[in-house]
């Protein structure tokens, strides 16, 4: 790779670069950044012109990152997110005409608790501010934060050191949620003798409720693993099927058919928190971003 041209590198095509990277989709990296496709092919081209690699290979829909390119992505994010943070501290985040975008890493079980809220508040106090969000890639959470791909991550207590910074936003309780249909009382030998489903993108491994189960030597049967809280849903409808779940998650999916019940045993509740990179201790903004979430988690906690 030649350096010297590398001198007259446009900074416009690093937040390109990054956008691209992030969707590996040209449309939908140029909608990020209000320009065209055909402005995305062009600053893609000056880049490979610079750093003598095809960075992006087009597989079916998506620009896949070529070898090099993931190997200078994070160092190129991470001058780039720490340009950013040196030049806000020159300005002063204003909700009102701010048009920053702001990245949010989350489960998507509490998305549907957090996000809803939060956009239709930023709409209001924010309303020309972004809101994206990304699935949770736990092991690459430090990482991700650290390069400003993500401003925050929500997520279940994770076992995450300095310079990772974290915050309590709730602590849920677990209950059972099952079909109406299901007519039987829910007693605790009932319910280690039901059938139950799993919900975990992993493909094996214990859910977390299973760890505090484990730990008192109580085994279920789990009839299902599946990857999402709609398929259980539905499939809680078919069948007398059991589904242990925290509350606030139970009451978002609560419908006629569904109901909430107190599970019949001891279960330590399930702690979420709120985590951040310390480069970003000093940026207004996304302090900011963190009292709107932190509030939104009083209201749930207040609710349950």
């Amino acid at each position: 790779m030649n350096d010297k041209p590398l001198q007259h590198l446009d900074l416009n095509l690093l937040k390109i670069f990054e956008a691209l990277y992030e969707e590996q989709n040209m449309t939908r990296a140029a909608e990020r950044l209000f320009i065209t496709p055909s402005a995305i092919s062009h600053a893609v081209k000056r880049l490979r012109e610079h750093l003598h690699d095809p960075l992006f290979e087009r597989k079916a829909s998506r620009m896949q990152p070529t070898s090099l390119c993931r190997r200078i992505a994070p160092l190129l994010l991470s001058h780039l997110n720490g340009l950013r943070m040196a030049v806000q501290q020159f300005t002063r985040f204003d909700p009102a005409s701010s048009e920053q975008r702001f990245n949010i890493m989350i489960h998507d079980a509490l998305e549907p608790l957090y996000i809803p809220v939060l956009f239709s508040n930023l709409r209001e106090l924010a309303p020309r501010v972004q809101l994206a969000c990304r699935p949770l890639d736990r092991p690459n959470i430090g990482r991700l934060l650290a390069t400003g791909q993500a401003d925050i991550a929500i997520d279940v207590a994770l076992p995450l050191s300095k310079p990772v910074q974290h915050q309590r936003l709730s602590r849920d309780e677990f209950v059972v949620l099952r079909g109406k249909h299901v007519q039987s009382p829910l007693t605790r030998q009932a319910y280690l003798a039901a059938e139950h489903i799993a919900v975990s993108h992993r493909a094996s491994g214990r859910v977390v409720e299973d760890i505090s189960l484990q730990q008192q030597s109580i085994n279920r049967q789990h009839v299902l693993r599946c990857q999402s809280y709609q398929t259980a849903k539905h499939l809680l409808k078919t069948g007398e099927y059991l589904l242990t779940i925290p509350v606030s998650i139970a009451r978002s999916l609560r419908d006629d058919e569904l109901e909430i019940l107190p599970l019949p045993l001891t279960l330590q509740g399930l702690d979420v928190d709120m985590y951040w990179h310390e480069n970003s201790e000093q940026d207004d903004a996304i302090a900011w971003l963190r009292q709107q979430v932190e509030k939104i988690s009083n209201h749930l906690t207040i609710r349950s």
